[in-house]
C-alpha cells in the first residue's frame, strides 16, 4: 500500500446509521461487518435508533455502539445530538442505511464537511407516496448512493433519475467463517425424523412480497408426481403482516396431500446446518435485490435452483455457478431439476467448483475492501 493511500484509509472515519437492530438482511450484513472490523482497515462506529434482538450480539463486537432515539421525524434535538456526537467522534462519512437515516444525517452533518452515503438494500415496492417522496428528496443529496446489485442501481436510476456518477455498486458480503462453523450443529433429518435413504431439499427466505414460495409448492406436486422419494423444507417466517402468503403455501400443500413431505420449519437459527445437509437448494424471488440465502446455498457446496430473475443472473454469472429456470414456471423448474438427478454426480462436482468461486467472490472481508475504496474515492472530493 502506498504512503498516500495509507494517509487516506487514516483519515477515514465511518458512522453507520441503523433503524432497528432486529434481525434482518441489513442488520445481518452489518453485524457481519462489525465482527469482521479488523479486517476494514478504517475505523467505525455504529449508531441506532432502536432496540431489538440483535442489540447484544452487536454490543458483544468490539466497535463503539450509541443509542440515539428522536421523538419524531421532527426531532431537532436529536439532530443536534447527532451532529455533535459525530463532531465528537471526527467522523468523516456517515453511511445510512435507511434513506430516513440519510436524511437525519444530510440536516444533522450541514455545514461540517461530513461526506453522505446511503446504501439502498431493497425496492420501493409497497412503499407509501411519502416513503418514495422521501427517497426521491435524499437520493440527490448524498455524496454517494451505493446499490448491491446493477439491475437494482438501473431500477432506481429509471425512476429516481439521480447523477450515475454519485452511485456505486458495492455487493453484499457474506460471513461464510461463521457458516462453516455453524455447519455440523444439528440433524434435520434426525429432527423431522425422515430415512435416509429419502432425498432432502429446501428453501430459506421469510414469506412476503419479494419471495415466490407458491411457485416452489407447485413444483414439488410435480416432483411428487413421478415417484420420487424425498422431503422439502421451508426455513423462513410467516409475516403477520402478509400471512395470506405463510398460509396460501400451507393450505396448497395440505390440499395435494404434499404435507407429509413437506416441512414448514418457520425462522431458524441453525441455517448453516440445514444447508450441508440438503441435496439441493431451490428458491424462487419475486424482486429480490442481492441474495445472500442464494449465494450461502451455492457456497454450502450443494446445487442451486434459482429463477432467471435480472439479479439472480448477476450474481450467477449468468447462471454459470447456479441452475436458472424461467420465472413462475414450475414445469421448467422441474425440466431443470430432471436434469441435476439424471446426473447428481456431476452436478455435485460442478457444486464443489461454484462454491470455491462463492466464497472468494462474495466474502465479508471483500466486501468491507469494496467499502473502503468508495469511502477514499468519496473522501477526496470536493465539499
Amino acid at each position: 500500500m502506498s504512503d498516500r493511500h495509507q494517509q487516506q484509509t487514516k483519515s477515514l472515519k465511518i458512522a453507520y446509521l441503523l433503524g432497528s437492530l432486529n434481525r434482518g438482511g441489513t442488520e445481518t450484513l452489518l453485524l457481519d461487518c462489525f465482527r469482521n472490523g479488523d479486517d476494514a482497515d478504517f475505523p467505525f462506529i455504529g449508531i441506532y435508533r432502536k432496540d431489538g434482538v440483535l442489540t447484544e450480539d452487536f454490543k458483544q463486537t468490539k466497535v463503539p455502539l450509541f443509542h440515539f432515539v428522536p421523538q419524531s421525524k421532527t426531532d431537532i434535538g436529536y439532530l443536534f445530538r447527532l451532529r455533535k456526537l459525530l463532531m465528537q467522534e471526527k467522523i468523516t462519512i456517515v453511511h445510512a442505511q435507511q434513506p430516513l437515516d440519510a436524511l437525519f444525517a444530510y440536516f444533522a452533518c450541514y455545514g461540517t464537511g461530513i461526506k453522505i452515503a446511503l446504501t439502498f438494500h431493497g425496492y420501493d415496492m409497497g412503499m407509501t407516496k411519502i416513503e418514495k417522496a422521501l427517497i426521491r428528496r435524499i437520493i440527490r443529496r448524498t455524496d454517494l448512493n451505493i446499490f448491491v446489485s446493477n439491475a437494482q442501481r438501473e431500477y432506481y436510476q429509471l425512476h429516481y433519475l439521480f447523477p450515475l456518477s454519485k452511485s456505486a455498486i458495492v455487493h453484499n458480503g457474506i460471513a461464510f467463517d461463521k457458516m462453516e462453523n455453524k455447519a455440523q450443529s444439528t440433524s434435520i433429518r434426525n429432527e423431522l425424523q425422515l430415512s435416509e435413504s429419502a432425498l432432502l431439499f429446501g428453501s430459506v427466505g421469510n414469506f412476503g412480497d419479494v419471495r415466490d414460495q407458491l411457485t416452489i409448492c407447485k413444483f414439488i406436486k410435480l416432483l411428487a408426481a413421478t415417484g420420487l422419494d424425498f422431503h422439502f423444507v421451508f426455513v423462513g417466517r410467516k409475516n403477520p403482516a402478509e400471512a395470506w402468503r405463510y398460509d396460501q403455501c400451507v393450505d396448497f400443500c395440505k390440499g395435494n396431500r404434499l404435507d407429509n413431505r413437506v416441512h414448514f420449519l418457520g425462522s431458524r437459527t441453525d441455517v448453516p446446518a440445514i444447508l450441508h445437509q440438503l441435496d439441493a437448494f431451490l428458491y424462487a424471488t419475486n424482486h429480490d435485490s442481492f441474495g445472500i440465502a442464494v449465494l450461502e446455498a451455492v457456497a454450502s457446496g450443494i446445487p442451486v435452483f434459482v429463477n432467471d430473475w435480472n439479479v439472480m443472473k448477476e450474481i450467477t454469472e449468468g447462471g454459470k455457478y447456479a441452475h436458472l429456470y424461467n420465472t413462475k414456471d414450475s414445469q421448467d423448474l422441474l425440466r431443470e431439476f430432471e436434469l441435476y438427478l439424471n446426473n447428481k454426480e456431476q452436478y455435485q462436482t460442478n457444486a464443489a467448483t461454484a462454491a470455491l468461486w462463492a466464497k472468494k467472490q462474495y466474502s465479508i472481508q471483500q466486501h468491507l475492501q469494496q467499502l473502503k475504496s468508495k469511502y477514499v474515492a468519496i473522501n477526496q472530493k470536493p465539499e
